[in-house]
């Protein structure tokens, strides 16, 4: 008896493994990534520039032609690293982007919540090109920074499932083409 629950145990966890490779295999076929990001000092602020790579996935593209707004929130940290405490945040801020298809004009829109800036777009590359390039953010006061302190700063990517209508938002967290999130790019900051 025992041999053989032990055996349909395995069955299943077998049966759930094959039954989850396929989705594994699309996961990198769709993402957003950083693929870079620095701060440079304007003045007397660091500001930030960052390229970041939107990879949609089908259920996406089909959404947005449909008429769904898509949001994404790019979050900015700065801390400090201590050795014997917790790390010291100093900054975070975030800049919300919002795209959006029209089809009575065939055009995309992306609009940068935070700033209030909307572009206009005749093709989807065209739109994610704007997304993908973050330049001249403004992120901290150089005197905020001591000297001979160590600072990290870091970007991410987030996907807003949440500002997705209601009926798209169950399958949004089971699905992995929502999965649409980067990791954070960590970087350490020169003062």
């Amino acid at each position: 008896m025992p041999s053989s629950a032990s055996n349909k145990g395995c069955l299943i966890y077998f049966l759930a493994l094959i039954w989850l490779l396929p989705m594994s295999a699309f996961a990198d076929a769709f993402a957003v990534a950083v693929k870079r990001a620095e701060m440079n000092i304007q003045g007397d602020r660091y500001v930030l520039s960052a390229d970041i790579d939107y990879q949609l996935s089908p259920r996406a593209k089909e959404a947005l032609q449909n008429g769904v707004s898509l949001f994404w929130v790019v979050q900015i940290k700065v801390w400090q690293q201590r050795d014997y405490v917790w790390d010291k945040k100093l900054v975070y801020k975030e800049v919300r982007y919002r795209i959006q298809y029209h089809a009575l004009l065939n055009m995309y829109r992306v609009r940068n919540e935070s700033s209030g800036e909307v572009d206009n777009f005749s093709t989807l590359p065209a739109a994610l090109d704007l997304m993908s390039r973050v330049r001249d953010i403004q992120v901290i006061d150089r005197v905020d920074l001591l000297a001979g302190e160590r600072y990290l700063a870091g970007v991410k990517v987030s996907f807003d499932r949440d500002a997705l209508p209601l009926p798209l938002r169950p399958a949004a967290y089971v699905n992995l083409q929502w999965y649409l999130s980067s990791d954070w790019y960590v970087w350490s900051l020169k003062n």
